[in-house]
């Protein structure tokens, strides 16, 4: 019987070797700076040239399940940069195939040679030594040994890998839009959600001022949160080139941020990273992500968004907590008046604790200014408008660059002022500032509604629903249709925000304006009964009920009505505008009148809001005593 052959220790394909006891990747024999996991990573897709790896099999072999790192943003970046030393392509491959959501496949061609095997002479056929082509069954217990060896190699590389991720050399295809999903929060606490979603939303936020880039809004992408949609499928519905997917890992003061860019059409990974901070760098990480996604869609900085990004201050970390958590609440709940009242302490909180902090100053005016949108804040015009206005000059006094406090400043400048020109001037510097901050074109969509600049209207509506395919777009929507008079349109737009949105009151109360404009009376006392129900008895909903029951006869109801509303107003502020709208529905026009003109006096949110398009109060529009309103108030012809 013949000796047994020595086993096998390079694997050889194309031009290069791969020599598992030394741990070195060599092309025509020069060796190349791969090592530690992505050379680990190489051996195994070797191995099995021909088959698929799947990442669980890559995971147990290499990321054991106790080891403190983020396996899928590892294994992207070894992948990533084994291509990278191969000079291989996502796209084009000659070497490592990539099966979405699966694994990964070596589909050239592989040969086991003995370990000092002229490359010569193997090419032409005559290598001395035993040549063996791989076998396509597995094998990989004969490479325990070597990964024995390739793990001390592993251990002086792994740390630089987590640190500082791929550093790509060349930008990807340019991409036009994109989207951020909602970061995945790998910290195995779930009290630390909000911090994750903070993650994402900041980072949205910075992409947002990069004016050469469409970057969906947070209200859209959000519904993703823990979907099994495919990639392509998503990027489909949101009509974007590139999709943004990470993590958040946060161990005590230390966070690490992982992120990677993939091109939506094939779910192909382009670009991997892996940022590990302090706390208090967080901001400074943020911002640095937001830049190397812009570098890599290839998206131009003007020399002002350079700069925004490079003015990145100190954060004070016992602040940032809780402005995350006031942001939190802002975002999924805003229409809640609870929800409101918790935002607007955690942003007093995060002020008590840095009163430079400018961003919670920004947030804590969008707290007053929704507290009193809602109604149900129990705060008047006079002291919502004070608090916010006095919030958002400092912030502005401290950053003069955030957008999101424009757009607050206009709507302050309309709703509260009475200032069109001002209002106008505001919208358009935070569009400026942040092109792709969704709330903002809203906003400025209704605006040029209410104006009656209809076709401006309608394209800033266009823009809103490209960034912003979701919910808060559908919303504003339906008030441009509102505050148009068009309630066809009206019926339209908010049908589609109850079927998209069932459980959110706004969208009912939208569409029983539209029943009602349209004189399909009954439906839209159905969907004013619901958006009342729902929203825990909001007034302007209950004013809209009473209108309808006075219309239809139901007198005693409508009545009935006013009368628990004014019982309500002794312990909680309700618009006088509110109850001119019912005096109004049942005829008493002098009272009307003069509720009115209290509204006008206390500068009622309802005023600049419902004067000019309420249906309500259609039976005052004739009267001098309306024009003589209209004509004090200000309201553009």
């Amino acid at each position: 019987m013949s000796a047994l052959a020595p086993t096998p220790r390079v694997l050889r394909f194309d031009t290069f070797d791969l020599d598992l006891r030394a741990g070195e990747l060599r092309k025509h024999g020069a060796k190349l700076r791969l090592q530690g996991q992505p050379l680990q990573v190489l051996a195994i897709l070797l191995e099995s040239a021909g088959n698929l790896v799947t990442r669980e099999e890559l995971r147990s072999q290499l990321w054991p399940a106790d080891t403190f790192v983020d396996f899928d943003h590892s294994l992207h970046n070894a992948i990533a940069r084994i291509r990278e030393a191969l000079a291989d392509s996502a796209e084009t491959p000659r070497y490592i195939e990539t099966l979405p959501r699966r694994g990964y496949r070596f589909i050239a061609q592989v040969e086991q040679v003995s370990p000092g095997a002229s490359r010569t002479s193997s090419e032409n056929g005559k290598e001395p030594g035993e040549k063996v082509t791989v076998p396509t069954t597995k094998t990989r217990p004969r490479l325990a040994l070597a990964f024995t060896l390739l793990a001390l190699v592993a251990l002086a590389s792994a740390f630089w890998l987590v640190r500082t991720g791929l550093r790509a050399t060349s930008a990807g295809p340019r991409m036009r839009a994109i989207a951020v999903l909602p970061l995945q929060n790998l910290s195995g606490d779930p009290s630390q959600e909000y911090f994750t979603d903070g993650m994402t939303d900041e980072l949205i936020t910075d992409l947002a001022k990069v004016n050469a880039l469409r970057v969906i809004s947070r209200t859209s992408v959000m519904r993703y949160k823990g979907t099994k949609k495919s990639l392509p499928e998503i990027a489909r519905e949101l009509n974007v080139d590139g999709i943004v997917e990470g993590s958040v890992m946060r161990s005590g003061n230390r966070v690490r941020i992982t992120a990677q860019l993939l091109q939506a059409s094939t779910d192909q990974h382009l670009w991997a990273e892996t940022y590990d901070r302090d706390l208090g760098d967080v901001l400074r990480l943020q911002s640095q992500v937001a830049q190397a996604i812009a570098q890599q869609v290839r998206a131009e900085l003007t020399p002002q968004q350079q700069a925004q990004f490079r003015a990145v201050r100190p954060l004070n970390t016992d602040a940032y907590e809780p402005y995350l958590r006031g942001r939190y609440y802002l975002s999924n709940q805003f229409t809640l008046a609870s929800s409101l009242k918790t935002a607007k302490s955690d942003f007093e909180e995060s002020i008590q604790k840095d009163p430079s902090f400018a961003p919670a100053y920004s947030g804590l005016a969008d707290s007053y200014v929704w507290l009193a949108f809602s109604g149900q804040g129990g705060l008047s015009p006079d002291r919502a408008y004070e608090s916010a206005k006095e919030a958002l000059n400092k912030a502005l006094a401290l950053d003069d660059s955030i957008g999101e406090a424009y757009d607050t400043l206009g709507l302050l400048s309309w709703r509260f002022e009475w200032d069109w020109d001002a209002a106008e001037r505001h919208f358009n510097r935070a569009i400026a500032l942040a092109p792709s901050y969704s709330c903002a074109h809203e906003d400025r969509a209704v605006f040029l509604s209410f104006l009656g600049r209809r076709a401006e209207a309608l394209a800033e509506i266009a823009k809103s629903n490209a960034i912003d395919p979701g919910p808060s777009s559908a919303m504003a929507e339906s008030a441009s249709h509102y505050q148009m008079r068009d309630y066809e349109g009206l019926l339209e737009a908010s049908r589609r925000g109850v079927a998209s949105n069932p459980n959110e009151w706004t969208e009912h109360y939208n569409l029983a304006v539209a029943y009602a404009g349209t004189k399909k009376l009954l439906e839209a006392v159905y969907e004013y009964q619901k958006a009342v129900e729902m929203s825990g008895g909001n007034p302007d909903a209950a004013a809209g009920l009473a209108h309808v029951y006075a219309v239809i006869g139901r007198k005693p109801q409508a009545e009935k009505i006013l009368h628990d509303l004014e019982r309500k107003s002794k312990s909680a502020y309700i618009s006088p505008y509110t109850f001119a709208t019912i005096y109004a529905s049942l005829g008493d026009k002098d009272k009307a009148f003069q509720l009115l003109e209290k509204a006008y006096r206390e500068k009622s949110l309802d005023i600049s809001w419902h004067l000019k398009a309420d249906l309500r109060i259609d039976n005052l529009r004739s009267d001098p005593r309306f024009q003589d309103l209209l004509r004090r108030v200000g309201y553009p012809e």
